[in-house]
């Protein structure tokens, strides 16, 4: 959620307590299905909260991402990560379409599995130095994939804690000024600038050094697209995940008797990663677009010209497509359910690392259930803190570890 100046709510649809789903879905869905918010920057936008809506919306030709022609509805006041015209998630087809094809070799399911080993052991080494009182967000969801996207991209361990402070007030400190984010989000590109050339002059064999080569060797990227790319991969990886491995980790000690499943069935980490997702991701919704032409969605025509949010966590939690949608459920997915969840989105601007993602989160649930089985939290959950901004998650969850009771 964001706050105006004078303090009211705005901005996304608010979550309902301790981060479920908002009770406003509900209403929406069967009386308000293009119900304006007001965004960050005041202005107000349609946003879409039915399933079919979302999905038509991302899946649509008519659908653009390019939101930098005056006049258009902004998401925050300054500049803002629409208006990079070099971002991947600010391109149009047939741009698009070429520089993910870049990417995509990067980020291929099989690829990924190559590098599930080395996630679990690297889960398993922060939970067994954690200690038995732990902050589990900074010491874990936060430490495992900022860990996992530097090995990956070749970033010094020494740079983490400055790119965190990036992330962190360019995407969760709703308090940041206009003056802080672009203060931030400007160091943090000449951060990913100087990054590419240091892997141009000493080059190895990391993701940033497959980009490189995309770009000397073949010329297919630009030197802005590939300083973008950089930028994204080290944002996306990090908060993001960081964010559903906290929340996902607060929700099954909620869910006390599916936290029990888990530690006797490890092996439902992949399904239960999947509910989390539904029912708590994602942490940022899918960016506004901008219709080229008339697009017909249940609720009638959107005309072109208009600006529209799709709202993911809205989608996921349609009745429609989620029977019970308000239900936590880790056994949902264990068989093919009528919809797929929307968490990473859908259409030609769905997530690339999403294969990355689902890794991290479940080898993340694993090593919780396998190392940590009698983890509590040690604060009553009422008092959780949560982040503001564009993600939203707890911002520190006191744990505890429960003596197992001693055989007599």
């Amino acid at each position: 959620m964001w706050r105006s100046e004078r303090g009211a709510m705005v901005g996304r649809i608010v979550p309902g307590p301790l981060g479920t789903p908002s009770p406003e879905y509900a209403r929406r869905h069967e009386e308000g299905p293009l119900d304006p918010a007001v965004m960050p920057s005041g202005d107000a936008v349609p946003v879409a909260v039915r399933y079919e809506d979302v999905r038509t919306l991302l899946g649509s030709t008519a659908s653009s991402r390019n939101l930098r022609l005056p006049g258009l509805p902004r998401l925050v006041s300054g500049v803002g990560i629409d208006d990079d015209p070099d971002a991947l998630i600010n391109q149009d087809p047939p741009e698009h379409t070429r520089y993910r094809r870049i990417m995509y070799g990067a980020f291929t399911p099989r690829r990924t599995e190559r590098w599930r080993p080395w996630i679990a052991a690297l889960a398993g080494e922060l939970l067994d130095g954690a200690g038995e009182e732990f902050d589990l967000v900074e010491a874990f969801a936060v430490r495992l994939p900022g860990q996992v996207i530097c090995r990956l991209l070749g970033v010094p361990h020494e740079d983490y804690d400055r790119f965190v402070a990036w992330t962190d007030m360019f995407l969760t400190t709703s308090a940041a000024t206009e003056q802080g984010r672009y203060r931030a989000y400007t160091e943090f590109m000449a951060y990913a600038r100087d990054l590419v050339a240091r892997h141009r002059a000493q080059p190895g064999d990391d993701l940033i050094d497959l980009l490189v080569q995309a770009r000397d060797e073949e010329d297919r990227l630009s030197e802005g697209e590939l300083v973008n790319t950089v930028f994204a991969l080290i944002t996306a990886g990090h908060e993001t995940t960081a964010s559903m491995v906290s929340k996902g980790a607060l929700r099954l000690m909620l869910h006390r008797e599916q936290w029990d499943e888990l530690v006797a069935r490890p092996e439902l980490a992949p399904t239960a990663a999947e509910e989390i997702l539904r029912y708590d991701g994602p942490p940022a919704s899918a960016f506004m677009r901008r219709m080229t032409e008339d697009v017909e969605l249940s609720c009638g025509v959107l005309k072109a010209g208009s600006v529209v949010m799709p709202d993911l966590n809205a989608a996921n939690h349609d009745p429609r497509a989620f029977p019970e949608p308000g239900r936590f459920n880790i056994h949902r997915f264990e068989t093919q359910p009528p919809h797929p969840h929307l968490a990473f989105g859908y259409g030609p601007h769905r997530c690339l690392a999403a294969a990355l993602a689902r890794v991290e989160l479940t080898e993340a649930i694993r090593a919780l259930v396998t190392r940590r089985p009698t983890l509590r939290l040690a604060v009553p959950a009422e008092e959780i803190e949560w982040s503001d901004g564009l993600t939203c998650r707890p911002v520190a969850l006191p744990v505890t570890e429960v003596p197992c009771p001693r055989p007599r």
